[in-house]
């Protein structure tokens, strides 16, 4: 045996015993989750309950880091531009992912190709919300009214670009409805429709699921293929004349590009378990999300297939961020 050859076996055999080591460790010490987003939205209660989840099963704390702002853009920079040693992953939602490197088009980073895709937590559909007061009660009647009206009717959505604003635009494209848009930030949409100030809008099915139940809203339709679990009772509004449609938000985890495979497998793992435990998948219906789950590998086709749809939304529309 040659001293070459020899030390390559002992390099080999260090860094075998090192990754074994590692694997073994992590996580060695509490993890960073950042959301993008304000407390008490959406990502911000999956992350916390999910995260709480895998501190418990991984005798480590799983901290979520709230860092809003751009649309999303400053967390989902920061997780980017994080050591990818499986100590910051992200959990993050259709918007910073799939539509702002359309909506932005001088981004500083590209989040499909420096993040990871680890597991799709949740689909959460948009639901079409309409005030009490308009005279509709199914979603063939709130498109007649919205014809014989037109430009009458407002959209409120939580801004220029977001799912919310892009449900509007589809659906005005594909029904042939003249409507105007009016976009807030963020839950004063959802507040300026409660008043009665606007008509209607897409909302997330958590966001406004009380409000349904109260009667303060009337639900005509939701925005996903097939009917969502959280409002059985409710049609898509693919079923009621209009294939294809397809307009919601989703959630999952993502790590900086890099992050050993260890930590992506076993992420990947136990989040699959988490939600697919009675408990937590009833709640999370309960609230309006539908449970998912899925290898990395399925997630990463599906984030590509959301990337594709949205960049020809945004183009089709117009709307630009800067």
């Amino acid at each position: 045996m040659t001293s070459t050859f020899r030390h390559a076996i002992i390099l080999m055999a260090t860094a075998l015993a090192a990754a074994g080591a590692w694997g073994q460790a992590w996580p060695a010490k509490p993890v960073r989750v950042v959301v993008a987003f304000t407390a008490g939205g959406t990502t911000d209660i999956l992350a916390r309950n999910v995260g709480q989840q895998l501190s418990e099963r991984l005798k480590q704390p799983f901290v979520v880091d709230n860092k809003p702002g751009a649309g999303g853009n400053l967390g989902t920079e920061i997780a980017v531009r994080a050591p990818a040693d499986g100590y910051t992953l992200i959990v993050n939602s259709v918007g910073p992912i799939a539509v702002n490197p359309t909506l932005y088009p001088k981004l500083p980073y590209n989040p499909l190709t420096e993040l990871v895709p680890i597991v799709q937590i949740a689909d959460v559909p948009n639901v079409l919300v309409v005030h009490p007061s308009l005279p509709v009660k199914t979603f063939e009647e709130f498109v007649e009214h919205a014809k014989a009206n037109p430009g009458k009717l407002n959209c409120s959505s939580t801004g220029i670009g977001t799912s919310s604003h892009l449900s509007c635009f589809i659906l005005g494209k594909r029904a042939g409805l003249e409507v105007t848009h009016v976009p807030y930030k963020g839950a004063d949409a959802l507040r300026d429709l409660l008043a009665g100030r606007v008509q209607f809008m897409f909302a997330t099915i958590p966001s406004v699921k009380q409000h349904i139940e109260a009667g303060s809203l009337r639900a005509l339709a939701v925005s996903s293929a097939k009917r969502s679990r959280s409002l059985p009772d409710t049609p898509t509004v693919a079923e009621r004349g209009y294939p294809g449609f397809e307009a919601g938000s989703w959630f999952g985890f993502f790590a900086p590009k890099g992050t050993p495979q260890e930590v992506i497998a076993t992420l990947n793992k136990h989040v699959n378990e988490i939600i697919a435990v009675p408990a937590t998948e009833g709640a999370m219906v309960k609230e309006g999300a539908d449970p998912i789950g899925g290898t990395p590998q399925q997630f990463g086709q599906f984030v590509q297939r959301e990337f594709e749809k949205w960049r020809a939304v945004v183009k089709e529309s117009g709307a630009t961020a800067e």
